[in-house]
């Protein structure tokens, strides 16, 4: 379990980043390759993640190095996702070049002590021994391959990835505005319960975080799946990064099992014609990673069982779930 403890001081320093940080999605959307959970949410990125897999070249050894690099375990290097000290609108702060340049700064000193940490616990990772030195070659390696995956395996879908993020964002910062920071707490259930003064979240390890009047940024993110995560140095500025609310504007599913029953394609499909009534074949596409002739045939094995419906809209098609695709959602 990971507990976090507030003093007063911390309380009044809680705040919400406005923007999600392309490097904890990296992260993020590195250990959503390496589980199969959140079927519904990420079947359909993952069908597509794989398929630039199979096919080989940069996107695939971007993937193999970031991966050794961010294992699926308890433990992964800080020095991946630097804190960020101030937050902007723009690219600058939260934006992947300049995140990038700061995982590039890394002190020579912790980055020889943090991947020894991750030799000892998941193996050898790429370019370890060259990387602890601080060979600048090794960096900008790093550097590259940081940008690659996130222009091959995010990029396409950020639009609606950064949509649904906003989204979040926004119901948080109308609780904070409304019920103050206790409110914004306890809003963090299921994934955290909120007792004053300590934060209780299922973690890897057991943990106690005392923030010492530093305060908490919490950062929202896509691809973060059921629990929050956070530093292991805790003399890093405190941040919690936590999975959006998926359910406030959606119907309520068990993602797993729809996508046993229909297809991780489908099952994304059918949420999204659920939680966009009237979308077009071309923004259903957009949402779910599919190709257009994909989404076109899949959509026509969902309209015959009776869980779309479609209609010509001009020179558009627009699909909208029928009450059994919904109950469907609902049920599963």
């Amino acid at each position: 379990m990971l507990r976090i403890h507030f003093t007063s001081g911390d309380l009044e320093n809680v705040r919400i980043a406005r923007r999600p940080d392309p490097l904890w999605e990296i992260l993020c959307s590195i250990c959503c390759l390496q589980h199969r959970e959140g079927t519904l949410a990420f079947g359909a990125w993952r069908h597509t993640a794989r398929g630039l897999l199979r096919r080989g070249g940069p996107a695939r050894e971007a993937a193999a190095v970031l991966r050794s690099l961010m294992p699926r375990a308890a433990y992964f290097p800080d020095f991946l996702t630097p804190p960020v000290e101030e937050e902007s609108d723009d690219l600058g702060a939260y934006g992947l070049r300049s995140g990038v340049d700061r995982v590039l700064s890394t002190p020579k000193r912790q980055l020889r002590h943090e991947l020894s940490l991750l030799s000892a616990s998941s193996g050898s990772p790429w370019a370890g021994t060259e990387l602890a030195r601080g060979d600048t070659g090794a960096l900008a390696v790093l550097g590259a391959q940081f940008h690659t995956y996130h222009r091959e395996f995010i990029e396409p879908g950020w639009k609606r990835m950064d949509a649904e993020i906003a989204a979040d964002t926004a119901r948080r910062t109308r609780s904070l505005a409304h019920g103050g920071t206790r409110a914004l707490l306890a809003g963090l259930r299921p994934m955290a319960v909120w007792e004053p003064p300590v934060l209780t979240a299922r973690y890897p390890v057991d943990r106690d975080l005392h923030l010492g009047g530093r305060g908490l940024l919490l950062i929202p993110s896509y691809f973060c799946w059921r629990d929050p995560i956070t530093l292991v140095d805790d003399g890093m500025m405190p941040v919690l990064i936590y999975p959006i609310d998926r359910t406030a504007d959606a119907p309520a599913s068990s993602s797993a099992s729809l996508g046993r029953l229909l297809g991780p394609a489908r099952a994304s499909l059918l949420y999204e014609a659920a939680v966009r009534p009237s979308a077009s074949t071309s923004e259903l596409a957009e949402a779910t990673g599919l190709s257009l002739p994909s989404v076109s045939q899949q959509l026509t094995v969902l309209r015959e069982g009776g869980l779309v419906t479609s209609r010509r809209d001009g020179k558009r098609v627009r699909h909208t779930a029928t009450p059994l695709g919904r109950r469907l959602l609902q049920g599963c």
